[in-house]
């Protein structure tokens, strides 16, 4: 089976009045006026606890990032729309250190190519626009169709101390009637993206304080972790609904959400399968054959991502629907 996954105006309120302030009587100043109040000394000045915004490395002039700086003020005219991921990008100077977070990210997704990610980011910029991901976030879905069929968790990163990891789990096994739940391509799409976006709040790019590496140069610790578990679902025949769901959300995942896929997983993958995907791998490119790893057994996922994922994948967590966060859901859904 291919992978399917992967700001409100307040109404104007009367100016307020100037509140009168009246003197105090003098029993209420503490000062007696018929005797001249004995000098005070100053208390010596505390230095600042004012925490300091996070700011990123002096680039030099020909950087690609600071290259696309100079076309943001364009990209955000034409595509009358600013927020993005979490984020409200501005071009104003000094350009805010969360919208420098997002235009690497799209640097790195095109290779520091500075005209390929000013393209995508305004396509992207335009098609938030119009879907409205946000909006869809806060939607209702029917539970009959996509309860149980994903979640967000976040889990402590292996080795890497207090770091945390986004996670989302999509449940192909739950899966009851492959019509109802891809056959409104639209439906099944807008589901997706409000997962993501839930994912999304998650991650809380708007926290971010460490830079980006540049392309080549590091790894980006703002990106998550998705799981794809295959459990009871046949590798025989593709339905065609879930095939033409599929193409769509690749699509649009590849499109519009660019740089934020740190690892992916397939999980309880038949053997046989898996040796079909590791076929399948020689031809991706080695940032893409990196991020991808296929497990034939639910519970070798806990060596991969701790032990704070559910027992059934080998961890000592809950059930994903008791510690999972998904989206709203209609009743009859298996998923609270």
């Amino acid at each position: 089976m291919s992978d399917p996954a992967e700001a409100k105006e307040t109404p104007a309120t009367a100016a307020p009045t100037e509140p009168i302030q009246k003197p105090l009587p003098e029993a209420q100043t503490g000062v007696d006026t018929t005797q001249p109040s004995e000098p005070t000394e100053k208390p010596a000045l505390e230095p600042s606890s004012k925490v300091r915004p996070p700011t990123w490395p002096e680039l030099p002039t020909e950087h690609p990032l600071r290259s696309l700086k100079g076309k943001l003020l364009s990209i955000l005219h034409e595509s009358q729309h600013s927020e993005i991921w979490g984020i409200t990008l501005s071009a104003n100077e000094p350009v805010p250190f969360t919208t420098l977070i997002i235009l690497q990210k799209f640097l790195r997704a095109n290779a520091n190519n500075v005209e390929k990610a000013a393209d995508q980011l305004l396509a992207t910029l335009k098609w938030r626009k119009e879907f409205d991901p946000v909006k869809a976030k806060g939607e209702t879905f029917d539970g009959e169709r996509f309860g149980g069929l994903g979640y967000v968790t976040v889990l402590d990163r292996p080795g890497s101390g207090a770091q945390k990891e986004v996670c989302t789990w999509n449940i192909y096994g739950a899966v009851k009637d492959n019509k109802k739940t891809f056959g409104d391509v639209d439906s099944f799409l807008r589901w997706r993206v409000a997962l993501m976006e839930h994912s999304l709040t998650r991650l809380d790019l708007a926290s971010a304080t460490t830079p980006i590496p540049d392309h080549g140069q590091g790894a980006d610790p703002y990106q998550m972790t998705q799981v794809h578990d295959y459990l009871n679902v046949s590798f025989l025949r593709m339905d065609p609904a879930v095939k033409a769901a599929s193409k769509t959300t690749i699509e649009t995942f590849q499109s519009f959400y660019p740089e934020l896929l740190a690892r992916k997983f397939f999980v309880n993958v038949p053997v046989i399968m898996g040796w079909v995907f590791s076929a399948m791998k020689v031809f991706m490119a080695e940032e893409t054959r990196k991020k991808l790893v296929v497990l034939s057994y639910g519970n070798q996922v806990a060596a991969e991502l701790g032990e704070g994922v559910p027992e059934v994948y080998g961890g000592k967590g809950g059930p994903l629907e008791k510690v999972g966060e998904t989206v709203s859901l209609t009743a009859g859904s298996v998923a609270k």
